[in-house]
């Protein structure tokens, strides 16, 4: 069977689950073709291609039938479309002729062998016939607005029949289906055809009483299902949906994250589960959702090969403290895992999310080995999950989730958070794939960023895409910084609509686990760390700066940074120190070596220069640190020193805030760089740009040289901010936004 159907109106219109069950049953019949034949233009096409949701054409005819390509070459369609153009005398040549008609306006939309306009002289009709002989063209009207001149028998029907012969297609094979009067030559043409519900009265007139065509009842989608359950010859092809879902909300909460809310490890020979060591906040938040009884999934990976297989089933993370959570493994071999995550995803997207397109490697067999693991966290998503379940996908290894889930299961909620920073469009688009991954995003009910300029950029991305309306905006402030920052926007986009389905964005910045660090604090060993590390300090001014091994956070800049603030100021040699705790990646990152060798050499190089019997000005540390340990550095540091080059957020600076910010008569200074996202929320740090060397030593030397009061009063202020928006407050905020949409859908659901 052949679908040749008209977009908006037809195949794009009628109710979400009509359309979901149209496109469900074309994906499941592999004998099922389809043919999209629009008045839109190639360019606006396009974007419908790399929507997830929606089939695949196998054919594409445009541009009123004057375009015919193949879906998924995007090639010409020959002989028929070289015949095309010899008919078309170009567009300069029908705009001279059609200058002189009062009451024209071209449509400012992208179109190849026609020109289109709009009239409002509904006398214009008159006129038809002369133009037609004097342009050699046809001219075709519709809607009693629009008016589309074209090659001389070239129309969206002659175009199908062209294809119909070169396919050699029995006639009864193909279903026709529109809802304008433009649609018109697809009918008669010796094909079956339906009229859908909601369709231009005058398009109805026309065929009316032709035993080849229907009339539906149901508009868009449902009228088109209604014919295929009509024509004999197309039944086999219609699978009945599923017995709809339950219209209960569920209060099943599905989460996928790179990773389980616990270790593994091995105690007298079996295998055991812990809370995990890392300082990670993040955890512990998400799972405190389910501490109340309430039904949970939480899909990770696990690693599996031959010796110790991974579980497959699902099983009861923590039966006590979480009576209904469970974990549903997706189980990867070792060298899956390091393709996909370690390799793929570090080279191809990490560069380019940062900005750093210099390094961006792009290997579409890695890419495709990408989409195979999306794919399988959707599939597990899809089965495990119950009815009208909420899903909160996290962060970009999981990019195309929404797009596979979507399909499998539409009655699902969706709600993504990008953990990262997201780019401009100039930057994003670099990605081969980009069209791919924002269409999978686009599926989402809730998309989540940690800041309002992210959320722009990533606006200005689908923009770049498709045509977007943007139905809701906000202001910023007072929350975050608007003007006074490089990252920094007045306004923020709350809601777009693509066309096909609304989507909600928002700023989530993570916040840190501020009563778990004063937990710490209080603890006696860390009590004793901290008298320690003040003791060895020997009242030094100390620079605190902690950060992962990642040329992203600028090591070597703030290291050349130094050493020029150490030639400067010659007179606080021996007052002040640079403690640089740097985290090393995990194993197999190679692409991080280079750093690594440079910073060490660097640092060798400094201290080599300046140190004394009692004074060295850089102690590096390049390995891991309990957070207990962490937390005693913040608590001596004088200053946090936080300079990435990019950063999504910056979690340092928070952690930093938390620790000084309780202690009594703390008065420790945070300098952070402009392009850290945490930079909008902590207007009390000094800001610094970490790529001009004197605003870096300039900054620093403020925060040495500022007065007690001054530093007191803005950690005071830091403090107040980062203890409201802690890590439950980020969790909570997510979970009411996905809430809030599933609640308004539902509504929505429910009245029609």
């Amino acid at each position: 069977m052949i679908l040749a159907t008209d977009l908006d109106g037809t195949f794009l219109g009628g109710s979400q689950a009509h359309k979901e069950q149209l496109y469900a049953l074309i994906r499941q019949n592999a004998d099922f073709r389809l043919i999209f034949v629009t008045g839109r233009g190639v360019e606006t096409v396009l974007p419908l291609l790399a929507d997830p949701v929606i089939p695949t054409p196998d054919y594409i005819i445009c541009d009123v039938g004057a375009t015919i390509l193949d879906g998924h070459t995007l090639l010409p369609v020959q002989p028929i479309q070289n015949n095309i153009e010899l008919k078309w005398p170009g567009k300069q040549a029908v705009m001279e002729q059609m200058n002189d008609v009062k009451g024209l306006r071209l449509q400012p939309v992208p179109q190849q062998r026609r020109c289109s306009f709009f009239f409002d002289d509904p006398s214009i009709q008159s006129e038809i016939s002369r133009l037609e002989e004097t342009l050699g063209c046809d001219i075709i009207l519709s809607a009693n607005k629009f008016l589309d001149v074209l090659p001389p028998s070239v129309n969206k029907g002659a175009t199908l029949r062209q294809l119909a012969d070169l396919l050699q297609v029995p006639d009864s094979k193909i279903l026709v289906a529109g809802d304008t009067l433009n649609d018109l030559s697809l009918y008669g043409r010796g094909f079956r055809g339906v009229v859908v519900g909601a369709a231009e009265p005058a398009l109805v007139r026309a065929v009316s009483g032709r035993e080849d065509t229907f009339i539906a009842n149901a508009p868009g989608a449902g009228g088109i299902i209604e014919a295929i359950r009509h024509w004999k010859d197309f039944r086999p092809f219609y699978t009945k949906a599923e017995k709809a879902a339950e219209s209960a909300e569920s209060t099943q909460l599905v989460m996928l994250y790179h990773r389980f809310p616990f270790e593994t490890a091995v105690e007298n020979g079996e295998l055991v589960r812990r809370k995990p060591k890392s300082p990670n906040g993040i955890l512990p938040t998400l799972t405190n959702f389910f501490k109340s009884g309430r039904p949970g999934l939480w899909i990770a990976w696990q690693e599996a090969d031959e010796e110790n297989p991974a579980p497959e089933e699902n099983f009861f993370i923590d039966p006590e403290e979480y009576p209904n959570l469970e974990a549903s493994p997706v189980s990867l071999q070792k060298d899956d895992i390091n393709l996909f995550y370690k390799v793929f995803s570090k080279e191809a997207f990490w560069p380019a999310i940062f900005s750093f397109v210099e390094k961006a490697q792009f290997n579409h067999e890695h890419w495709e080995h990408y989409l195979k693991v999306n794919r399988v966290f959707a599939e597990k998503a899809a089965k495990e999950a119950a009815p009208n379940a909420m899903i909160w996908i996290h962060d970009y290894n999981l990019w195309m989730v929404p797009g596979f889930l979507r399909q499998l299961r539409p009655d699902l909620k969706i709600g993504f958070f990008h953990h990262t920073a997201f780019p401009a469009a100039n930057t994003f688009n670099i990605i081969p794939w980009r069209s791919e991954i924002i269409h999978s995003l686009l599926q989402c009910d809730y998309v989540s960023f940690h800041i309002p300029r992210y959320v722009e950029n990533f606006v200005d991305v689908v923009k770049s895409l498709m045509p977007v309306k943007i139905t809701e905006t906000e202001s910023c402030a007072p929350r975050f910084l608007t003007y006074s920052t490089a990252m920094g926007t007045g306004t923020m986009t709350r809601e777009i609509d693509t066309g096909r389905r609304k989507v909600r964005l928002g700023a989530n910045p993570v916040g840190v686990h501020v009563d778990y660090i004063g937990e710490l604090l209080q603890q006696d060993s860390t009590k004793e760390m901290i008298a320690q590390l003040k003791k060895n300090t020997g009242g030094k001014k100390t620079i605190l700066s902690i950060e992962r091994l990642d040329y992203v956070k600028g090591p070597l800049e703030k290291i050349k940074a130094f050493a020029q603030f150490l030639e400067e100021h010659p007179n606080l040699h021996g007052k002040i120190e640079l403690i640089n705790i740097c985290t090393p990646p995990a194993k197999g990152m190679k692409i991080y070596e280079q750093v690594q060798q440079e910073l060490e050499q660097l640092i060798g190089m400094i201290n080599g220069k300046y140190s004394t019997i009692d004074w060295v000005p850089i102690h590096f540390f390049f390995r891991s640190f309990s957070f207990e340990e962490v937390v005693a550095y913040y608590a001596i540091a004088d200053i946090a020193w936080i300079t990435p080059l990019r950063d999504g957020l910056n979690l340092v600076a928070k952690e930093y805030v938390a620790a000084q910010g309780q202690i009594p008569n703390s008065d420790g200074v945070l300098v952070l760089s402009e392009f850290a996202g945490a930079s909008v929320e902590l207007g009390d740090a000094i800001m610094t740009n970490p790529y001009d060397n004197v605003s870096m030593t300039d900054s620093l030397l403020r925060a040495i040289a500022m007065n007690k009061q001054e530093r007191q009063i803005r950690m005071q202020r830091l403090f107040e901010n980062v203890n409201h928006y802690n890590i439950e407050f980020w969790a909570d905020e997510f979970m009411q936004e996905l809430s809030g949409i599933h609640a308004y859908n539902l509504s929505l659901a429910q009245s029609s």
